[in-house]
């Protein structure tokens, strides 16, 4: 009889654990969550700064191109109506 008692209490003992643990797992998975939402966020506002960076460098790039491109062509046309 003392072992049934015994045993029924182990039982009750790991649902309880079983309980509690699985209650951690869902905390555990809801900050996890958050973490990794606010990590994309930050991601993705890292990459646009990026981007924008580099697309101003273009820009720039293209328009110093464009004024060497017009100072060889005037020299050009100066050169052919000598």
């Amino acid at each position: 009889m003392k072992k049934v008692v015994l045993s029924l209490a182990v039982v009750a003992a790991m649902f309880v654990s079983c309980k509690e643990a699985a209650e951690n797992t869902e905390a555990a998975v809801d900050s996890t969550a958050a973490v990794v939402e606010e990590t994309v966020e930050t991601v993705a506002d890292s990459t646009a700064v990026v981007a924008d960076s580099a697309a101003a460098k273009v820009e720039g790039a293209v328009e110093a191109g464009a004024a060497k491109v017009e100072e060889a062509a005037k020299d050009v046309k100066e050169a052919v109506k000598k």
